[in-house]
């Protein structure tokens, strides 16, 4: 059996102050010398970035859209480090899911790890109906363990009392904190959740660090003034030990032993949305990987490939538009590197990024510009076939995914796209295409989770290492 302290932060909805207090119990938690490994449910860069940050050590993603149960449960063991807890930040309310039966709700992903959850619960102009909704929580599904109520948004300390006593009175389900109501939020908000701060660079300008350090350690404090984090501890130490779980890479081949292709990936402030274990798949298959960044000046180094996540480009259009990378990408594209792009990393590649302000020019390998609107463009998961063989799928594989975009794929007038991708379910670059093709460079709004697509990784690698044999080969002169 396998001891795994762990505690899953959830609300009654998306904006209830779950990633607050997450954040808040991290950071409490850091300070009092507990080693903390955070988890993130469902298909998000920035909170896990945060969460990151708060605990001093990366955030794993856990998607039951991605990953069957067991292989979920693998993941999580597989990636907690000895003596350490386990904070899990679910997303929206705690069994909100796809659809009826709650499928990928939180409260799926707290069952499937058998994990205690303790509840934000928003208590703006409300007194005794929260002990109603937590009543309504506790009967909801008896296999979710609610191990705990943390009262937020609090005005008074009269409403709090009566809280209190209702919960207790009418629930077996303790009360361990109360979080006043806050004159204004400490954390940054844009329209993907909370800011990315330059988070995802590592904050790697000095004023972003301390900025972002500062209201990591309020939040921390903030939280041990306010919640029993001691008991919240000993809950999360009392969850029933795990049965072993198979190796999570188990059956990802380690590729070829020799050569190892060289891989880069831009990691800045431009483009920083990746899952970790995107990257490991790629190592895992074979690849040496080479972090790169938009805002160095010399020419990047020799490479085989080119892995492009997403992030926000837009932000920095200006300055980007000026990049003498972007001439870099579109001879690697014009050569036949493999390069494999994402949303932001598509935006890149595109012709223009179009704002309210005016157009800026990007690489120009596809003949679209991302313009921007006020609401998405794409949002949720997203789920498909490929249409055509490519150097990264086969045809007729079947991807999951998910799309968070308010730019929209325009086509330049006489543009002749050719789509890889066609979704059941999602937008993509419009009317359910996606994965445009250019040579050997294949970009989509879409983003991938590796270890759910297998091949791609293995593909991804024996692509570039077909493309360093042929720059390896002695030119032959006719």
């Amino acid at each position: 059996m396998i001891t795994a302290p762990r505690i899953l932060i959830s609300g009654l909805k998306g904006g209830s102050g779950k990633t607050l207090l997450s954040l808040g119990l991290c950071s409490a938690l850091v300070q009092r010398g507990i080693a903390v490994k955070p988890y993130k449910k469902g298909p998000d860069y920035i909170d896990a970035a945060w969460l990151a940050w708060a605990a001093g050590r990366e955030a794993t993603n856990l998607d039951p859209f991605f990953l069957s149960a067991p292989r979920l449960r693998s993941l999580f063991v597989h990636s907690l480090p000895q003596s350490c807890m386990a904070v899990l930040e679910g997303n929206r309310g705690l069994f909100d899911g796809r659809d009826v039966d709650g499928s990928c709700a939180t409260a799926a992903l707290a069952v499937t790890l058998q994990c205690p959850v303790l509840v934000s619960l928003d208590c703006t102009k409300m007194t005794r109906t929260a002990a109603a909704l937590v009543l309504g929580l506790c009967h909801f599904d008896p296999r979710v363990s609610l191990a705990g109520v943390v009262l937020n948004q609090v005005g008074t300390a009269r409403q709090e009392s009566i809280i209190r006593q209702s919960i207790e009175h009418y629930t077996d389900v303790p009360v361990l904190g109360a979080l006043p109501r806050l004159k204004a939020n400490p954390l940054p908000e844009r329209h993907m959740g909370l800011a990315s701060h330059q988070i995802g660079n590592d904050c790697a300008d000095n004023a972003d660090s301390a900025a972002v350090r500062r209201v990591l350690a309020e939040l921390g404090d903030f939280v041990s003034k306010h919640v029993d984090v001691a008991r919240v501890q000993a809950i999360a130490a009392a969850a029933p030990a795990l049965e072993p779980v198979a190796e999570f890479w188990e059956g990802h081949t380690a590729g070829s032993p020799a050569p190892r292709p060289r891989i880069g990936y831009v990691h800045d402030d431009v483009l920083w949305f990746y899952y970790a274990e995107n990257l490991e798949a790629l190592r895992r298959a074979g690849a040496d990987l080479v972090r790169l960044s938009f805002a160095d000046t010399a020419p990047w180094p020799q490479l085989d490939g080119l892995y492009l996540g997403g992030g926000f480009p837009e932000d920095s259009a200006p300055r980007l538009s000026l990049c003498p990378h972007l001439a870099e990408l579109k001879a690697f594209s014009q050569d036949n590197m493999p390069i494999y792009a994402e949303c932001g990393g598509f935006m890149v590649l595109s012709r223009a990024i179009a704002r309210k302000e005016g157009e800026y020019p990007m690489a120009g390998v596809f003949p679209v510009r991302a313009e921007f609107h006020p609401r998405p463009q794409g949002l949720g998961y997203v789920q498909g076939i490929t249409t055509q063989d490519t150097l990264f799928l086969p045809q007729g594989c079947a991807v999951r995914g998910h799309e968070f975009h308010y730019s929209r794929c325009v086509l330049d007038a006489d543009a002749k796209p050719a789509y890889a991708l066609q979704l059941d379910s999602g937008l993509g670059m419009g009317k359910g295409h996606d994965m445009l093709i250019c040579n050997n460079t294949c970009a989509s709004y879409t983003h991938i989770f590796a270890p759910a697509l297998p091949q791609w990784a293995q593909n991804f690698v024996a692509a570039a290492r077909a493309y360093a044999h042929s720059k390896a080969l002695p030119s032959t002169v006719a």
